[in-house]
């Protein structure tokens, strides 16, 4: 299958996220910011990093780039989009998930690996997970505090995908670290799986995010 790996300028987990990808069997392609048709893709991943420096907040600058609207069509052909940290705020900012990422309750950038609660196995990138099993993946984020005003419609649509177990590092909303949009297809998560894909590395339980496209 083959991957668009979403840049734009500050993004730097793009070759992690492409590696990934290689060692899931899939064939990664990098698409700039400026490109806007990704027909020829099989499934895109928006990389973390610090978009255009995170300027006036993160993904701000990058939801209103040419690729947005690329990635809102291959949602349109249920085509799977991941979004990894810097990417789940980008999906926050164009509307394809519910909710936001803000800042960290405790206002500093905060990077440790973090044990993990599946809540959901519906989407592709979890479904080799049982529902309810502990994975263990990093966090690298400043502004990854989940927040929505409509938390009891998440919960009765499955749209929660992960949550922290046990400490919860940035006081989000129930502990939720990741979610979907309705159909599943679509998951923004700040945990970063592609730095989780071998066990030399302290966990392989990332693997299975990109096994999933």
């Amino acid at each position: 299958m083959k991957i668009g790996v979403i840049r734009f300028p500050g993004t730097n987990c793009d070759r992690d996220v492409a590696k990934a990808c290689e060692l899931a069997g899939l064939e990664p392609e990098y698409v700039w910011w400026s490109e806007e048709k990704l027909t020829d893709f099989d499934g895109i991943v928006i990389p973390g990093g610090f978009s255009y420096g995170d300027f006036l907040r993160a993904g701000a600058m990058a939801s209103i780039t040419p690729v947005i609207d690329g990635i809102k069509e291959l949602v349109k052909e249920e085509k799977p989009v991941l979004g990894i940290c810097n990417g789940a705020q980008i999906l926050g900012e164009i509307g394809l998930i519910p909710g936001i990422f803000i800042t960290n309750e405790n206002p500093k950038f905060n990077c440790e690996w973090s044990k993990l609660k599946v809540a959901t196995n519906r989407t592709p990138f979890t479904k080799a997970f049982k529902k309810g099993q502990i994975i263990d993946l990093p966090i690298a984020h400043a502004e990854g505090r989940f927040y929505t005003e409509d938390i009891e419609l998440l919960k009765d649509q499955d749209q929660i995908v992960l949550q922290f177990e046990g400490k919860n590092p940035n006081g989000s909303m129930e502990n939720i670290t990741s979610v979907c949009d309705e159909s599943g297809l679509v998951v923004a998560m700040m945990p970063h799986p592609e730095r989780a894909c071998e066990s030399i590395f302290g966990s392989g339980d990332g693997l299975n995010f990109f096994k999933g496209f």
